[in-house]
């Protein structure tokens, strides 16, 4: 089976997206780094204009939720004034850049991302998911993330541009990785790349030329995970749900300088030490780590059942990992996993090893009996 189609573009802050409880807002902050006074007025904005509610996306993005329409300009000059809306709005959708969080400032990640940042409007016409991927620290950390172009290291430690579903990229240096970047999405453009959207699909039928597949990428690493680092502590998300309060609170608390965020629903807090809160995951055995659930009915419209709280009460009974999914389009896991409920009209269907838009293998499984059924799961 297919993919069922899903929204063609992603909310933006110029563009946000209507959903069940109110407009979603995305925020993408510049290196995915919010300073201290930044964290505090974006939780602030959340709960005077939204539901309190902040998304921490797979795009390492952050969401204000439940958004009322006439309120939506106040949201944008709340952003323009804590500078969280840095560049023109044609450009604004155009920053889906991906970076592992242990970037310093003079590195390479920051070198070739501020750059590209800076020269996004050099940029042809891309369809609206596309994005790039920054992934300097090491070996590639963010391979199974959403990116078309990814700079990476080779086995060597030297630079590669490597597109999207290609298994060898192209040498590149500090000097140039940025140029061959543009060089690949024009190259993209003009092979009629827009009309199949994403990178991967396009390399599968129009060949990339011989010399941007002539090198190895290092082997991959594994990612971040809760805990103490060089620069802070790192702490879990789940579900990617945040509540504004809280985050607040322990930005405070903690004495963080700066947020960081990351595409794995982490967060680090720079210059902070490790905190004990019920309110965000410290433990790296913690199974939610390992449990992936939208949003979920009545907060996405096209979801006939609750996801989280089921997915919280499976975590611990279940082995991981696991996907609770409110409708076919899997948009918080679009990749396999070994055990994926999907809501169908009130009920959940049962794919085992596949994609939520699989073939189950049960159907019509009641919500409140899933959890006595979990041996059958």
């Amino acid at each position: 089976m297919s993919r069922p189609d899903a929204k063609g573009w992603c909310p933006g802050a110029y563009e946000p997206m209507m959903s069940g409880d109110g407009l979603v807002v995305r925020v993408r902050p510049l290196m995915a780094r919010l300073t201290h006074e930044q964290v505090l007025g974006l939780c602030e904005t959340a709960e005077k204009f939204g539901s309190g509610l902040i998304d921490l996306t797979s795009r390492a993005n952050l969401q204000i939720r439940g958004v009322k329409e006439a309120d939506h300009e106040a949201v944008l000059a709340a952003l323009h004034h804590l500078d969280l809306l840095p560049d023109d709005p044609a450009l604004e959708s155009r920053r889906n850049i991906l970076i592992p969080p242990l970037w310093q400032e003079g590195d390479d990640t920051y070198r070739v991302a501020t750059e590209l940042v800076a020269r996004l409007g050099e940029f042809p016409s891309l369809p609206p998911k596309m994005g790039h991927a920054i992934d300097l620290q090491g070996g590639p950390q963010l391979s199974d993330k959403s990116a078309d172009i990814r700079i990476e290291r080779d086995t060597n430690g030297k630079l590669i541009l490597r597109a999207d579903g290609a298994s060898r990229g192209r040498a590149v240096t500090i000097d140039t990785a940025v140029d061959a970047l543009l060089e690949m999405a024009q190259w993209f453009v003009d092979t009629d790349g827009p009309a199949r959207r994403r990178m991967a699909a396009h390399v599968a039928l129009a060949p990339l030329p011989a010399a941007w597949q002539a090198v190895l990428p290092a082997a991959p690493q594994k990612p971040p995970v809760p805990g103490d680092t060089s620069l802070g502590a790192i702490f879990g998300v789940a579900f990617g749900q945040i509540e504004a309060a809280r985050l607040a609170h322990l930005v405070q608390a903690t004495h963080a300088v700066a947020m960081r965020v990351t595409p794995w629903r982490l967060f680090l807090l720079e210059g902070a030490e490790m905190a004990d809160t019920e309110a965000f995951i410290t433990n790296v055995h913690d199974p939610l780590l390992h449990v992936d659930a939208c949003p979920g009915a009545p907060l996405c419209n096209s979801s006939t059942v609750e996801t989280r709280q089921l997915a919280r009460q499976l975590a611990a009974q279940l082995p991981t990992p696991l996907h609770v999914s409110g409708c076919s389009k899997g948009c918080a896991r679009p990749r396999t996993c070994a055990t994926t409920l999907v809501g169908h009209g009130g009920a959940f269907d049962l794919v085992k090893n596949g994609h939520p838009w699989d073939a189950p293998s049960k159907t019509g499984l009641a919500p409140d009996t899933l959890l006595e059924a979990r041996g059958e799961l």
